[in-house]
């Protein structure tokens, strides 16, 4: 059956999450995995992986969930796999059992879109000549930005994924952006989420943190 990764925002009140999965399951929904992925004053932004029973439409989930005071459906795409609650720890493994640097940054690539789920990742060097791409995932575009003028990057942020530098082909297709050094200021992590969301302060802090961890392995 096919399942969907559906990012909602919600009243954060005790029988919220509840109702969400009631509403859900009206339309035949069944909730997979949830992670919280921020908190604030009086809201919640959730990730539910749910599934849908043959020939059910993924826009029910939307007119399912919104029927509810409060509910807001940030996102809904298709997903493949469950959230697991220990998957940056199941990376920085996969990384430190790399035989060398090179290895390494590949499965960096490889495994971040799952692990931070966006749509994929790249590792970028700013040189003398402009910015160049040293490993991406798979799903990576082929077309590449030619500069980078967030380069020198100090900490994890979230970039502004219409400006002039990004492609054009990344902005015909709404990818959000967020970036982390790696290690160095001209060495950076760049994750794009086509179609977005947002990247969420949480998720950019995630990303940093992770970074981070990442870098000292790779010293």
């Amino acid at each position: 059956m096919p399942s969907y990764l559906l990012r909602v925002q919600l009243v954060d009140r005790p029988g919220s999450l509840g109702s969400l999965a009631v509403a859900l399951g009206t339309v035949g929904a069944d909730i997979l995995s949830l992670d919280v992925v921020e908190r604030g004053s009086g809201y919640a932004i959730d990730d539910l992986v749910v599934e849908l029973p043959p020939g059910a439409m993924p826009d029910a989930l939307i007119t399912a969930a919104e029927r509810l005071d409060g509910v807001r459906v940030d996102t809904i795409r298709p997903h493949t796999g469950l959230l697991e609650a220990h998957r940056e720890l199941e990376l920085i493994d996969h990384i430190a059992a790399a035989p060398d640097r090179a290895a390494k940054l590949q499965v960096l690539a490889d495994e971040a879109p799952r692990v931070l789920r966006v749509g994929w990742c790249t590792i970028v060097r700013l040189t003398e000549s402009g910015v160049e791409r040293i490993v991406g995932s798979s799903s990576a575009p082929e077309t590449q930005a030619t500069s980078a003028p967030w380069l020198p990057l100090a900490h994890a942020e979230a970039l502004d994924g219409t400006a002039d530098w990004a492609p054009q082909v990344w902005r015909d297709m709404d990818t959000t952006l967020a970036a982390a050094p790696l290690g160095e200021p001209h060495i950076a992590v760049l994750l794009g989420r086509p179609g977005g969301p947002l990247f969420r302060p949480s998720e950019v802090a995630r990303l940093g943190y992770l970074a981070g961890i990442v870098a000292t392995i790779l010293r």
